[in-house]
């Protein structure tokens, strides 16, 4: 499997190509960041600890 290298054209064509580029993959990162600050509170759910617990010492 070859992998052919795109060149991006140094025109105002090629500049708007990587904009694009460049918007779609900040929303993947977003997206991202996202989902792993969903995922703190349902862990903090499964670590819940009773006051009974903290009372109660060792």
């Amino acid at each position: 499997m070859d992998l052919i290298p795109m060149k991006v054209p140094d025109t105002m064509e090629g500049a708007i190509i990587l904009s694009l580029i460049d918007f779609f993959l900040s929303l993947v990162i977003i997206y991202g960041i996202s989902l792993i600050l969903h995922i703190f509170p349902l862990l903090n759910k499964l670590g819940k600890i009773s006051d009974e617990e903290l009372k109660g010492g060792h």
